[in-house]
């Protein structure tokens, strides 16, 4: 595969973000801007802001920063360290002919900071691939116009693509298939697999964000290549925030009524997740499996992220020369 002319082709990938480290000042540094983006809270400025900072940062910050605590490895936020693997290990998928840097939404390292490294490679193309299977504009289009915005500072731009989802790229269905199966052939199986992708408020589903219907069509492939019933599989939403009305059914409370109705074990997979984070790892894996237990189930097993298995980062490497086309 060798580049079209002599302009050099950049790749850069994209994730939400992380906290600096597990403390209360950097995480309400990392949720006061994550917060008062306009594409995660839609709501007006003068209502929302003061309400941000004169209440939520002082309260959420040191209950996040133990959760995120919980999760922290020696090699810092599992975020930070799977997408730099991600990064490296798509670097060696695509070869010499493509230079791929990593950059956060929220924190570090920033959208601006890989741009960056990457303009100062040479690199006059930019391919920019949020790792959201589903769009929404709470996470891709945002990701898009943080870019937008660095890119108002550049002299001489480079050229832009951007990679808007592949929820049903086949190649990302048979990775989180194959997944599934080698956790069963390692695990006892369960008696029913939750699929829990992230939520966003139902408003924005109202204003027509394709976000819920795109987790349904990957939930539907998964289950089919899985082969399962449709009493053996359930699709949820996770992670919801405040009290307005979120995408249903949640997560929570369908994991509660299973305990109660008499479901014993259960598998949890996050197929929207592309790395393991706080929501799988603090949420599901300990949280949620919790609240199973005292709902009367007996086993949940969380299901990991395709983080950086060989499959997912063949699916990326196929998703982004599709992307490069022409270019390549």
């Amino acid at each position: 595969m060798r580049a079209a002319s002599n302009k050099k082709v950049g790749l850069l990938l994209t994730n939400l973000g992380t906290p600096d480290a597990p403390e209360t000042g950097p995480v309400r540094r990392y949720l006061a801007e994550f917060l008062s983006d306009p594409r995660v809270v839609e709501a007006p400025r003068w209502f929302w802001l003061p309400l941000l900072y004169g209440v939520i940062l002082l309260i959420r910050p040191r209950l996040s920063a133990k959760a995120y605590s919980k999760v922290w490895t020696d090699n810092g936020s599992p975020l930070l360290d799977i997408g730099r693997r991600q990064a490296a290990a798509l670097q060696k998928a695509l070869g010499d002919d493509v230079h791929v840097a990593l950059g956060m939404r929220y924190g570090n390292p920033s959208i601006a900071s890989a741009l960056k490294s990457l303009t100062d490679a040479g690199v006059s193309r930019v391919l920019l691939l949020p790792l959201y299977p589903q769009y929404s504009a709470s996470t891709t289009a945002t990701t898009v116009d943080k870019l937008a915005d660095v890119l108002r500072h550049y002299r001489v731009q480079p050229s832009v693509r951007s990679c808007m989802g592949y929820h049903d790229e086949p190649s990302y269905i048979a990775a989180l298939a194959e997944s599934v199966r080698r956790f069963w052939r390692d695990h006892e199986r369960g008696e029913k697999l939750m699929m829990s992708f992230h939520g966003i408020p139902q408003r924005y589903a109202d204003k027509g964000d394709p976000y819920p219907d795109q987790c349904r069509h990957t939930a539907e492939l998964l289950a089919e290549q899985l082969g399962l019933p449709s009493d053996r599989w359930a699709l949820t939403f996770q992670s919801r925030f405040g009290r307005e009305p979120w995408l249903q059914p949640y997560t929570d409370k369908t994991l509660e009524a299973w305990g109660e109705a008499g479901v014993k074990t259960v598998d949890v997979i996050c197929p929207g997740f592309s790395a393991d984070c706080l929501e799988t790892l603090e949420e599901i894996a300990m949280e949620n499996r919790e609240n199973f237990e005292e709902a009367g189930g007996e086993r949940l097993n969380y299901i990991p992220a395709l983080n950086d298995s060989p499959e997912h980062v063949a699916a990326l490497a196929r998703v982004a020369r599709r992307e490069l086309t022409g270019w390549l």
